[in-house]
Protein backbone atom coordinates (compact mmCIF):
# COMPACT_ATOMS: atom_id res chain seq x y z
CA UNK A 1 0.00 0.00 0.00
CA UNK A 2 1.11 3.32 -0.85
CA UNK A 3 2.27 5.91 1.82
CA UNK A 4 -1.00 8.14 0.67
CA UNK A 5 -3.31 5.26 0.57
CA UNK A 6 -1.93 4.36 4.42
CA UNK A 7 -2.77 7.67 5.66
CA UNK A 8 -6.40 7.34 3.74
CA UNK A 9 -7.05 4.20 5.58
CA UNK A 10 -5.59 5.26 8.82
CA UNK A 11 -7.91 8.82 8.87
CA UNK A 12 -10.49 6.81 7.92
CA UNK A 13 -10.79 3.88 10.26
CA UNK A 14 -9.39 6.31 13.18
CA UNK A 15 -12.82 8.63 12.11
CA UNK A 16 -15.19 5.67 12.60
CA UNK A 17 -14.12 4.67 15.73
CA UNK A 18 -14.28 8.66 16.72
CA UNK A 19 -17.78 8.55 15.61
CA UNK A 20 -18.52 5.19 17.21
CA UNK A 21 -17.54 6.97 20.62
CA UNK A 22 -20.96 9.30 20.54
CA UNK A 23 -19.03 11.69 22.74
CA UNK A 24 -22.11 14.04 22.60
CA UNK A 25 -22.02 17.83 24.16
CA UNK A 26 -25.70 18.49 24.86
CA UNK A 27 -23.91 21.94 27.05
CA UNK A 28 -24.31 20.13 30.82
CA UNK A 29 -21.47 19.46 32.36
CA UNK A 30 -21.59 16.22 32.64
CA UNK A 31 -22.00 15.29 28.73
CA UNK A 32 -19.30 15.03 26.75
CA UNK A 33 -17.32 12.09 27.57
CA UNK A 34 -14.64 13.06 25.65
CA UNK A 35 -12.49 10.70 27.82
CA UNK A 36 -13.74 7.96 25.23
CA UNK A 37 -11.74 9.92 22.26
CA UNK A 38 -8.43 10.13 24.49
CA UNK A 39 -8.83 6.37 25.28
CA UNK A 40 -8.92 5.90 21.54
CA UNK A 41 -6.12 8.38 20.45
CA UNK A 42 -3.72 7.19 22.82
CA UNK A 43 -4.12 3.67 21.50
CA UNK A 44 -3.64 4.78 18.20
CA UNK A 45 -0.50 6.54 19.60
CA UNK A 46 0.81 3.06 20.67
CA UNK A 47 4.32 2.29 19.64
CA UNK A 48 4.98 6.05 18.40
CA UNK A 49 6.59 7.41 21.02
CA UNK A 50 4.50 9.65 21.89
CA UNK A 51 2.17 9.77 24.73
CA UNK A 52 1.16 12.93 25.15
CA UNK A 53 -0.38 15.08 28.08
CA UNK A 54 -4.01 14.68 29.30
CA UNK A 55 -5.89 17.36 31.20
CA UNK A 56 -9.43 16.50 32.99
CA UNK A 57 -11.27 19.80 33.80
CA UNK A 58 -14.25 18.19 34.98
CA UNK A 59 -14.83 14.24 35.05
CA UNK A 60 -14.92 12.64 31.52
CA UNK A 61 -14.16 16.44 29.82
CA UNK A 62 -10.71 15.57 28.87
CA UNK A 63 -8.34 16.71 25.91
CA UNK A 64 -5.63 15.00 25.12
CA UNK A 65 -1.99 17.31 23.95
CA UNK A 66 0.76 15.49 22.40
CA UNK A 67 3.84 17.40 21.24
CA UNK A 68 6.83 16.48 18.58
CA UNK A 69 9.54 18.45 19.58
CA UNK A 70 11.56 20.57 16.84
CA UNK A 71 15.50 20.56 15.74
CA UNK A 72 15.74 24.21 16.30
CA UNK A 73 14.67 26.08 18.77
CA UNK A 74 14.38 29.46 17.06
CA UNK A 75 11.82 28.10 14.50
CA UNK A 76 7.79 28.20 15.09
CA UNK A 77 5.73 26.19 16.46
CA UNK A 78 2.50 24.74 14.52
CA UNK A 79 -0.60 23.50 16.39
CA UNK A 80 -3.12 21.28 15.17
CA UNK A 81 -6.36 21.86 17.16
CA UNK A 82 -9.03 19.49 16.83
CA UNK A 83 -11.97 19.23 18.89
CA UNK A 84 -13.50 15.50 19.79
CA UNK A 85 -16.83 16.37 21.51
CA UNK A 86 -20.40 16.38 18.69
CA UNK A 87 -23.61 18.30 18.68
CA UNK A 88 -26.88 16.02 19.69
CA UNK A 89 -28.85 14.44 17.00
CA UNK A 90 -32.11 14.36 16.52
CA UNK A 91 -32.57 10.35 15.22
CA UNK A 92 -35.84 10.69 13.27
CA UNK A 93 -34.08 13.04 10.79
CA UNK A 94 -31.13 10.70 9.43
CA UNK A 95 -31.30 7.67 6.83
CA UNK A 96 -28.71 6.02 8.94
CA UNK A 97 -27.51 5.64 12.32
CA UNK A 98 -25.36 8.63 13.35
CA UNK A 99 -23.30 6.83 15.34
CA UNK A 100 -22.50 3.32 13.23
CA UNK A 101 -19.73 4.98 11.18
CA UNK A 102 -20.86 3.34 8.10
CA UNK A 103 -19.37 3.47 4.69
CA UNK A 104 -21.96 3.45 2.10
CA UNK A 105 -20.95 3.70 -1.88
CA UNK A 106 -17.44 5.77 -0.55
CA UNK A 107 -19.36 7.90 2.05
CA UNK A 108 -18.54 8.10 5.54
CA UNK A 109 -21.47 8.67 7.50
CA UNK A 110 -21.97 9.81 11.34
CA UNK A 111 -22.34 13.14 13.94
CA UNK A 112 -18.89 14.67 13.86
CA UNK A 113 -17.95 13.50 10.45
CA UNK A 114 -17.22 17.27 9.16
CA UNK A 115 -17.57 18.86 12.37
CA UNK A 116 -14.87 17.97 13.05
CA UNK A 117 -13.74 14.44 13.38
CA UNK A 118 -12.52 13.94 10.28
CA UNK A 119 -10.02 16.76 10.45
CA UNK A 120 -9.22 15.54 14.67
CA UNK A 121 -8.84 12.03 12.96
CA UNK A 122 -5.94 13.37 9.94
CA UNK A 123 -4.25 15.61 12.15
CA UNK A 124 -3.47 12.12 14.52
CA UNK A 125 -2.63 10.22 11.47
CA UNK A 126 -0.36 13.37 10.28
CA UNK A 127 1.58 13.76 13.96
CA UNK A 128 1.88 9.93 13.75
CA UNK A 129 3.35 9.55 10.68
CA UNK A 130 5.74 12.40 11.24
CA UNK A 131 6.91 10.99 14.88
CA UNK A 132 7.59 7.33 13.58
CA UNK A 133 8.92 8.15 10.37
CA UNK A 134 12.61 10.03 9.49
CA UNK A 135 11.56 13.30 8.79
CA UNK A 136 11.62 16.22 12.05
CA UNK A 137 10.62 18.95 12.13
CA UNK A 138 12.29 22.35 12.76
CA UNK A 139 9.78 23.90 14.53
CA UNK A 140 7.54 21.75 17.57
CA UNK A 141 4.55 19.98 16.38
CA UNK A 142 1.88 20.03 18.54
CA UNK A 143 -1.29 18.04 18.23
CA UNK A 144 -4.37 18.80 20.51
CA UNK A 145 -7.42 16.52 20.66
CA UNK A 146 -9.84 19.05 22.88
CA UNK A 147 -13.04 19.03 24.68
CA UNK A 148 -16.20 20.85 24.52
CA UNK A 149 -15.45 23.04 21.68
CA UNK A 150 -19.41 22.85 20.94
CA UNK A 151 -20.21 24.73 23.90
CA UNK A 152 -17.99 27.96 24.33
CA UNK A 153 -14.64 25.42 25.18
CA UNK A 154 -15.29 26.48 29.04
CA UNK A 155 -13.46 22.60 29.64
CA UNK A 156 -11.60 22.57 26.34
CA UNK A 157 -8.84 25.42 24.18
CA UNK A 158 -11.00 28.22 27.17
CA UNK A 159 -9.25 26.04 30.46
CA UNK A 160 -6.51 25.54 28.43
CA UNK A 161 -5.68 28.74 27.50
CA UNK A 162 -6.13 30.01 31.55
CA UNK A 163 -4.93 27.16 32.98
CA UNK A 164 -2.24 25.54 30.69
CA UNK A 165 -1.21 27.24 28.36
CA UNK A 166 1.94 25.73 27.85
CA UNK A 167 0.71 23.01 26.37
CA UNK A 168 -1.23 24.30 23.75
CA UNK A 169 0.59 28.03 22.92
CA UNK A 170 2.00 27.89 19.54
CA UNK A 171 2.77 30.63 16.60
CA UNK A 172 0.58 28.76 13.61
CA UNK A 173 -2.67 27.10 13.71
CA UNK A 174 -4.80 24.70 11.95
CA UNK A 175 -7.94 24.11 12.53
CA UNK A 176 -11.53 23.50 11.10
CA UNK A 177 -13.35 24.53 8.93
CA UNK A 178 -12.22 25.13 5.17
CA UNK A 179 -11.64 22.93 1.53
CA UNK A 180 -15.09 23.66 0.01
CA UNK A 181 -15.09 24.90 -3.35
CA UNK A 182 -16.59 27.73 -4.77
CA UNK A 183 -16.46 29.00 -8.95
CA UNK A 184 -14.98 27.04 -11.20
CA UNK A 185 -11.60 27.70 -11.25
CA UNK A 186 -11.62 26.30 -8.60
CA UNK A 187 -11.31 28.50 -5.56
CA UNK A 188 -10.83 26.64 -2.07
CA UNK A 189 -12.38 28.25 1.14
CA UNK A 190 -9.59 28.85 4.09
CA UNK A 191 -10.76 30.37 7.14
CA UNK A 192 -8.88 33.11 8.06
CA UNK A 193 -11.16 34.53 10.63
CA UNK A 194 -14.65 34.55 12.31
CA UNK A 195 -17.56 36.29 13.35
CA UNK A 196 -17.75 37.25 16.99
CA UNK A 197 -20.63 36.36 19.45
CA UNK A 198 -22.93 38.29 21.90
CA UNK A 199 -25.39 35.25 23.04
CA UNK A 200 -28.41 37.08 24.95
CA UNK A 201 -31.07 35.99 27.17
CA UNK A 202 -35.32 37.61 27.05
CA UNK A 203 -36.61 37.49 30.12
CA UNK A 204 -40.38 37.98 29.07
CA UNK A 205 -42.92 39.16 31.88
CA UNK A 206 -46.62 38.31 31.44
CA UNK A 207 -49.82 37.46 34.20
CA UNK A 208 -50.81 33.98 35.16
CA UNK A 209 -54.07 33.23 34.70
CA UNK A 210 -56.39 30.08 34.23
CA UNK A 211 -55.77 28.60 30.93
CA UNK A 212 -59.42 28.08 30.32
CA UNK A 213 -60.28 31.97 29.89
CA UNK A 214 -57.25 33.22 27.67
CA UNK A 215 -58.94 36.45 26.20
CA UNK A 216 -57.76 39.71 27.21
CA UNK A 217 -54.81 37.56 29.05
CA UNK A 218 -51.38 38.38 29.50
CA UNK A 219 -49.80 35.58 28.24
CA UNK A 220 -46.21 35.04 28.40
CA UNK A 221 -45.76 32.85 26.27
CA UNK A 222 -47.76 34.33 23.58
CA UNK A 223 -45.22 37.66 23.89
CA UNK A 224 -42.31 35.18 23.68
CA UNK A 225 -43.93 33.51 20.31
CA UNK A 226 -44.30 37.07 18.82
CA UNK A 227 -41.05 37.88 19.77
CA UNK A 228 -39.45 35.13 18.25
CA UNK A 229 -41.07 35.95 15.00
CA UNK A 230 -40.18 39.81 14.94
CA UNK A 231 -36.63 38.62 15.50
CA UNK A 232 -36.98 36.22 12.60
CA UNK A 233 -38.42 38.45 10.31
CA UNK A 234 -36.05 41.46 11.03
CA UNK A 235 -33.37 41.67 8.00
CA UNK A 236 -31.34 44.16 9.97
CA UNK A 237 -28.21 46.23 8.07
CA UNK A 238 -26.56 44.86 5.45
CA UNK A 239 -23.09 45.08 5.62
CA UNK A 240 -20.51 43.78 2.43
CA UNK A 241 -17.80 42.42 3.94
CA UNK A 242 -14.31 42.69 2.20
CA UNK A 243 -14.67 38.60 2.39
CA UNK A 244 -17.70 38.30 1.28
CA UNK A 245 -17.21 40.63 -1.84
CA UNK A 246 -14.57 39.01 -2.49
CA UNK A 247 -16.04 35.47 -1.93
CA UNK A 248 -19.23 36.40 -4.55
CA UNK A 249 -16.59 37.43 -7.11
CA UNK A 250 -15.03 33.53 -7.26
CA UNK A 251 -18.51 32.15 -7.89
CA UNK A 252 -20.24 31.16 -11.07
CA UNK A 253 -23.13 33.78 -11.25
CA UNK A 254 -24.26 35.77 -14.31
CA UNK A 255 -23.17 39.63 -13.67
CA UNK A 256 -26.74 40.62 -12.37
CA UNK A 257 -27.13 38.59 -9.54
CA UNK A 258 -23.72 39.07 -8.45
CA UNK A 259 -23.91 42.96 -8.49
CA UNK A 260 -27.57 42.68 -6.40
CA UNK A 261 -25.15 40.18 -3.56
CA UNK A 262 -22.88 42.50 -3.45
CA UNK A 263 -25.26 45.60 -3.27
CA UNK A 264 -26.47 46.65 0.51
CA UNK A 265 -29.70 47.87 -1.50
CA UNK A 266 -30.39 44.96 -3.30
CA UNK A 267 -28.96 42.28 -1.84
CA UNK A 268 -32.47 40.32 -0.86
CA UNK A 269 -33.30 40.38 -4.30
CA UNK A 270 -29.77 38.60 -4.84
CA UNK A 271 -30.54 36.07 -2.83
CA UNK A 272 -32.12 33.31 -4.70
CA UNK A 273 -29.55 33.28 -7.13
CA UNK A 274 -27.27 31.39 -4.09
CA UNK A 275 -29.14 28.16 -3.67
CA UNK A 276 -27.97 26.56 -1.00
CA UNK A 277 -25.07 29.19 -0.41
CA UNK A 278 -28.08 31.52 0.88
CA UNK A 279 -27.74 31.48 4.33
CA UNK A 280 -23.94 31.63 4.57
CA UNK A 281 -24.16 34.44 2.71
CA UNK A 282 -26.94 35.89 4.96
CA UNK A 283 -24.72 35.15 7.72
CA UNK A 284 -21.29 36.49 6.01
CA UNK A 285 -23.47 40.01 5.63
CA UNK A 286 -25.29 40.57 8.78
CA UNK A 287 -24.88 40.42 12.32
CA UNK A 288 -27.63 37.64 12.88
CA UNK A 289 -29.88 36.81 16.00
CA UNK A 290 -30.75 33.09 16.04
CA UNK A 291 -33.93 32.62 19.01
CA UNK A 292 -32.83 29.31 20.01
CA UNK A 293 -34.57 27.77 23.37
CA UNK A 294 -38.08 29.34 24.20
CA UNK A 295 -39.11 28.15 27.82
CA UNK A 296 -42.67 28.70 29.03
CA UNK A 297 -45.06 27.44 31.68
CA UNK A 298 -45.38 24.50 33.95
CA UNK A 299 -48.94 23.51 33.64
CA UNK A 300 -51.66 22.43 31.00
CA UNK A 301 -54.21 24.67 32.77
CA UNK A 302 -52.56 27.76 34.15
CA UNK A 303 -51.57 30.64 31.45
CA UNK A 304 -47.51 31.48 32.12
CA UNK A 305 -46.69 34.58 33.23
CA UNK A 306 -43.21 34.58 32.36
CA UNK A 307 -41.17 33.06 29.40
CA UNK A 308 -37.43 33.02 28.26
CA UNK A 309 -36.18 32.99 24.92
CA UNK A 310 -32.56 32.30 24.27
CA UNK A 311 -30.69 34.09 21.91
CA UNK A 312 -27.44 32.63 20.05
CA UNK A 313 -26.18 36.46 18.39
CA UNK A 314 -23.18 36.15 15.66
CA UNK A 315 -21.76 39.64 15.24
CA UNK A 316 -19.65 41.10 12.10
CA UNK A 317 -16.59 42.80 12.52
CA UNK A 318 -16.83 46.48 14.21
CA UNK A 319 -20.13 45.58 15.74
CA UNK A 320 -20.13 46.69 19.25
CA UNK A 321 -22.30 46.17 22.78
CA UNK A 322 -24.76 49.26 22.00
CA UNK A 323 -25.27 48.12 18.56
CA UNK A 324 -26.24 44.43 19.83
CA UNK A 325 -28.89 45.95 21.83
CA UNK A 326 -30.41 48.26 19.32
CA UNK A 327 -30.87 45.08 16.83
CA UNK A 328 -32.61 43.52 19.23
CA UNK A 329 -34.45 46.33 20.07
CA UNK A 330 -35.38 47.38 16.72
CA UNK A 331 -36.56 43.96 16.14
CA UNK A 332 -38.98 44.07 19.30
CA UNK A 333 -41.10 46.93 18.91
CA UNK A 334 -43.38 47.72 21.56
CA UNK A 335 -42.85 44.50 22.82
CA UNK A 336 -39.65 45.75 24.91
CA UNK A 337 -42.00 46.89 27.68
CA UNK A 338 -42.46 43.25 28.34
CA UNK A 339 -39.35 41.97 28.06
CA UNK A 340 -35.64 42.28 29.87
CA UNK A 341 -32.60 41.43 27.90
CA UNK A 342 -30.07 40.18 30.27
CA UNK A 343 -26.73 39.02 29.68
CA UNK A 344 -23.64 41.46 28.47
CA UNK A 345 -21.24 39.02 27.17
CA UNK A 346 -18.83 39.64 24.39
CA UNK A 347 -16.39 38.37 21.83
CA UNK A 348 -15.53 40.00 19.06
CA UNK A 349 -14.52 38.89 15.77
CA UNK A 350 -11.30 37.75 14.87
CA UNK A 351 -8.64 37.66 11.91
CA UNK A 352 -5.68 36.53 10.96
CA UNK A 353 -3.37 37.60 8.32
CA UNK A 354 -2.51 35.98 5.22
CA UNK A 355 1.30 37.18 3.86
CA UNK A 356 2.39 34.10 6.31
CA UNK A 357 4.91 31.10 5.68
CA UNK A 358 2.05 28.76 6.97
CA UNK A 359 -0.87 30.61 4.32
CA UNK A 360 1.97 30.11 1.23
CA UNK A 361 2.54 26.57 2.53
CA UNK A 362 -1.95 25.39 2.53
CA UNK A 363 -1.69 27.05 -1.54
CA UNK A 364 1.35 24.52 -2.00
CA UNK A 365 -0.96 21.79 -0.71
CA UNK A 366 -4.12 22.41 -2.20
CA UNK A 367 -2.05 22.75 -5.36
CA UNK A 368 -1.11 19.27 -5.28
CA UNK A 369 -4.46 18.50 -5.76
CA UNK A 370 -5.79 20.92 -7.70
CA UNK A 371 -2.88 22.81 -10.01
CA UNK A 372 -4.81 25.62 -10.94
CA UNK A 373 -6.20 26.63 -7.61
CA UNK A 374 -6.48 29.69 -5.53
CA UNK A 375 -6.85 30.05 -2.01
CA UNK A 376 -10.27 32.16 -0.97
CA UNK A 377 -9.94 33.99 2.35
CA UNK A 378 -13.23 33.47 4.11
CA UNK A 379 -14.67 35.03 7.35
CA UNK A 380 -16.26 32.33 9.65
CA UNK A 381 -19.88 32.49 10.38
CA UNK A 382 -19.48 29.96 13.65
CA UNK A 383 -17.05 30.02 16.17
CA UNK A 384 -14.35 27.73 16.47
CA UNK A 385 -11.02 27.17 18.99
CA UNK A 386 -9.08 29.48 16.32
CA UNK A 387 -10.53 32.10 17.89
CA UNK A 388 -8.68 31.62 21.28
CA UNK A 389 -5.20 32.13 19.55
CA UNK A 390 -6.21 35.15 16.99
CA UNK A 391 -7.25 36.92 20.18
CA UNK A 392 -3.50 36.61 21.43
CA UNK A 393 -2.31 37.62 17.63
CA UNK A 394 -1.43 33.93 16.73
CA UNK A 395 -2.44 33.13 13.16
CA UNK A 396 -4.98 30.98 13.09
CA UNK A 397 -6.77 29.22 9.76
CA UNK A 398 -9.51 26.73 8.75
CA UNK A 399 -8.21 24.20 6.49
CA UNK A 400 -8.57 21.20 4.64
CA UNK A 401 -9.40 20.03 0.85
CA UNK A 402 -12.94 18.50 -0.10
CA UNK A 403 -13.65 16.47 -3.17
CA UNK A 404 -15.49 18.73 -6.10
CA UNK A 405 -18.89 17.35 -5.29
CA UNK A 406 -18.31 19.42 -2.42
CA UNK A 407 -19.75 23.53 -2.62
CA UNK A 408 -19.60 25.44 0.58
CA UNK A 409 -23.30 25.68 0.83
CA UNK A 410 -24.04 22.00 0.73
CA UNK A 411 -21.08 21.58 2.74
CA UNK A 412 -22.24 24.17 5.70
CA UNK A 413 -25.48 22.82 6.20
CA UNK A 414 -24.40 19.71 7.35
CA UNK A 415 -22.68 21.08 10.21
CA UNK A 416 -25.14 20.46 12.97
CA UNK A 417 -27.93 19.03 10.87
CA UNK A 418 -29.45 15.78 9.62
CA UNK A 419 -27.50 12.83 7.56
CA UNK A 420 -23.44 14.50 8.29
CA UNK A 421 -21.42 12.75 6.18
CA UNK A 422 -18.32 12.98 4.20
CA UNK A 423 -17.08 11.05 0.78
CA UNK A 424 -13.68 8.97 1.07
CA UNK A 425 -11.81 11.01 -1.65
CA UNK A 426 -12.19 14.10 0.64
CA UNK A 427 -10.69 12.20 3.50
CA UNK A 428 -7.48 11.08 1.25
CA UNK A 429 -7.78 14.54 -0.02
CA UNK A 430 -7.28 16.05 3.04
CA UNK A 431 -4.82 14.51 5.09
CA UNK A 432 -2.41 14.14 2.03
CA UNK A 433 -2.57 17.82 2.21
CA UNK A 434 -2.46 18.34 5.54
CA UNK A 435 0.87 16.02 6.08
CA UNK A 436 2.30 18.03 2.65
CA UNK A 437 1.80 21.46 4.33
CA UNK A 438 2.96 20.55 8.05
CA UNK A 439 6.47 19.16 6.21
CA UNK A 440 6.46 21.87 3.84
CA UNK A 441 6.15 24.60 7.04
CA UNK A 442 8.48 22.59 9.28
CA UNK A 443 10.85 22.02 6.61
CA UNK A 444 12.05 25.38 5.93
CA UNK A 445 9.51 28.51 6.33
CA UNK A 446 11.78 31.52 5.16
CA UNK A 447 11.83 30.21 1.70
CA UNK A 448 8.08 29.18 1.13
CA UNK A 449 7.04 30.31 -2.38
CA UNK A 450 3.78 32.52 -2.53
CA UNK A 451 0.72 31.03 -2.78
CA UNK A 452 -1.86 32.41 -5.63
CA UNK A 453 -4.70 34.24 -3.00
CA UNK A 454 -8.04 35.63 -4.05
CA UNK A 455 -7.56 38.87 -2.27
CA UNK A 456 -10.65 40.48 -0.33
CA UNK A 457 -11.25 43.44 -2.09
CA UNK A 458 -12.36 47.16 -0.03
CA UNK A 459 -16.00 47.51 1.20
Amino acid sequence: MSARATLAQQTTELLQELIRNAAVNDGTPDSGHEDRQVQTLQRFFEGSGLEGVVVEPHPGRQSLIVRIEGTDPSAPSLALVGHTDVVPVEPSGWSRDPFAGEIVDGVLWGRGAIDMLNLTAAYAVVTRAIATGPFRPRGDLIFAAVADEENGSRFGVGWLTEHRLDLIDADYVLTESGGAHAGSLPHLGVMVGEKGGAGRLLRVTGAPGHGSAPWGSRNAAVIAAEAVTRLARHRGTTVITPHWRAYAEALDLDPEARAAVTDPDRFYDGLPHLGTLDGFAHASTHTTISPTIVRAGEKGNVIPGTATVQLDIRILPDVTREDVEGLIRDALGDLIEHIEIEGDWFGESTLSPIDTPLFDALGGAVRRAYPSAELLPMLGVGGTDGRFYRRRGIPAYGFGVLSERWDYGTFRRLFHGNDERIDLDSIALTVEALDHAVRTFHADTSTARRTRVAEPATA
